[in-house]
Parts: C-alpha cells; structure tokens; sequence
C-alpha cells in the first residue's frame, strides 16, 4: 500500500487514538446505512468531507433523501443541526442574525445581536442556489473563517461547523448559479443518484409501514473534533503527494495537462490540493487504515476536483464533459 512505509513511524498514541476512533466512525456509519437506503457512496463521501473538516455541496433530484441525510447525520454525530430553506427573498441576516434595539425599564436603550441559525455544528443550505449572490454570499465568510461580522461586531461559529448544501439539477428558472468563489468554498459536490433495485424495494417497506427506523447518536461533537485532528496527523506517503499534485497540476489549462490541457478553460487552485490531501486522509481512516493510497486519490478525485473546473467552448461543442476528462487524467496517475 502506498503510504504505508509511514505507519511504522506513527507513535503508539496516534495508533490506540485512531484504533478508538475508527471503532466510533463505523458505528455512526452503521447507524445512518439503517436510516438512508441505497446511497452508501453518498455516506461515505460526506462522512469523508466531514472528518476532513468541510463543507459539501450535495446535486439530486427531490426525493432521494438529500435532507433526511442530514438530518440523520446531526443526530447520530451529537451535532446541533440546523435547516436553511433558500428562496429568492431570502435576506442575509436571515441566515446571519440581526441586531434588534432593546429598551429597559429605565428607558436606556441599546442593540442585542440576536443569532440566526448559522449559528449551528451542522448547517443545511437547502437549494441553495434559488437564493439571490447576496444572501449566497453571506455563507462565504462563515464557511471560511468559521465566523460572522454584523454591524463591525465579529461572532464566532460554534466548533465544528460544516454545511452541506443541496441543490436541485432540475428547474432552472428562477436560479442564481453558485459563483466560483463559493464554490471552492466546498470540499466536494457529491452526486446523489437514484437507488437501485433492491434498494428502492427496502425503501418501500422500511418507510410506508406502521414503524419506522429512527436515527440513534452514536458520537458526539468531542469525538469528532478529536477525529478531525487525527486525520491531520495521519502520515502521507510520498507517492501519494505525488498522485495528488500530478493530478490537480493536470487538471489545468497548460503544458502539464498535455492534450487534455487544451480542452480546460480554468482549473482547480491550491486549495483542491489541500482538500485532496486533507480527504484521502478522512477516507483511510473511514477503512481502519492509518495512511493513504494511490487509490484513494483517484477515487475521491471527480468529487473534489469537477466543480473547480471549467472546459474551453470547443470542448463542450465536441460533447466533452468535466467528468469524462478527469477520468482521462485519472489513467495517467494509475
């Protein structure tokens, strides 16, 4: 396994840490695959982007359990989840909070900061982009800098503070696409596609009958903050490194794309590497396994990397697609 001449160089606390740990992410894993049926790929992948510290933007048709996710993962993380739901009057300082002006008995008066419900562990942006760029960009500080500025007045976010945000691929009318800056913002845009078969049919008994399974905690937030910083720690080897700056390299305009270069109008910054390095990490850890692999780059590539890019007009006139050409730079990593 590449990466794995490090572990021996991992001191025994970092072992028993991660071997207590990995006990506890599997449980709570366990617990939402008994709430959400047939979206294994999506738990992962979001369960990845959280322990890597993240935000992610979840893309689905209504119906596929895009909210109930969320909503089981609060629970079964021990988080504080809140739920946004965007529409196009959405106001800033409805996600924000406002300053509203109080008098006393005595009759002096002064301004209170009444918090809004970004103030939570777990935010759920709900169809996000049916919200106007100015109440989008309300998020774009708090996702970043893990804190709110209202009125010259910064207020901290509470710890851990992710977002997942969805997003409706239909329906386009009546839409503000979600700018580039905000969208680097998230680590990774998971697909949430329809369940197969088998799936859909435990679906139809487990949900339409007179019992229901109901989500259990099974973590809290001091877990997964100790978590959080155990995935920092881990060691990457460096093919790894390698892998992984090759890849998002290549996935820019220019000489180190080679052909497929040519095909892409803008590409991923630094920060996709960083998101890179950070989620091959959680994804190890999710295993049970103390370092990364090649192959957990190439398979968290396409969620980290395709919307961080853009293809040329002559690529998209030819029926090229994003995720077409980051399997095409895929095989040249392995």
């Amino acid at each position: 396994m590449a990466g794995a001449d490090n572990v021996e160089k991992l001191d025994d606390g970092i072992v028993r840490a991660a071997e207590e740990v990995v006990g506890q992410i599997r449980t709570a894993k366990s617990a939402i695959s008994t709430v959400i049926f047939g979206q294994d790929r999506v738990i992962e992948n979001t369960l990845v982007t959280i322990l890597s510290g993240g935000h992610a933007l979840l893309i689905g048709v209504p119906g596929l359990a895009k909210t109930k996710l969320v909503e089981t993962l609060g629970i079964t993380l021990g988080l504080d989840a809140k739920r946004i739901q965007f529409t196009p009057d959405l106001m800033p300082s409805d996600i924000l909070g406002a300053e509203v002006l109080d008098e006393s008995v005595s009759g002096k008066r002064s301004f209170r900061f009444i918090s809004g419900p970004v103030f939570a562990q777990l935010l759920m942006a709900d169809e996000i982009n049916r919200a106007s760029p100015r109440t989008q960009s309300a998020l774009l500080q708090a996702m970043q800098e893990q804190h709110i500025t209202v009125a010259g007045a910064r207020h901290d976010l509470p710890k851990p503070f992710h977002v997942l945000a969805t997003q409706n691929p239909l329906e386009q009318e009546g839409t503000y696409p979600l700018p580039e800056a905000q969208l680097d913002r998230f680590l990774m845009e998971i697909d949430v596609d329809y369940p197969d078969r088998d799936a859909e049919r435990r679906i139809l008994f487990e949900t339409t009958g007179a019992d229901q399974t109901l989500a259990k905690a099974a973590m809290n937030s001091e877990i997964l903050i100790t978590a959080q910083r155990l995935v920092r720690r881990l060691p990457v080897g460096d093919s790894v490194v390698e892998a992984i700056l090759s890849l998002v390299r290549s996935a820019r305009p220019g000489d180190e794309g080679g052909e497929t270069g040519k095909l892409i109008a803008w590409g991923p910054g630094p920060r996709a590497s960083q998101s890179l390095m950070l989620a091959v990490r959680a994804r190890a850890l999710l295993d049970g396994r103390l370092a990364p692999s090649i192959d957990d780059v190439l398979d968290l590539a396409e969620p980290i990397l395709k919307h961080r890019m853009a293809l040329t007009f002559s690529a998209r006139a030819e029926g090229r697609t994003i995720p077409d050409v980051i399997r095409q730079l895929k095989t040249r990593i392995g």
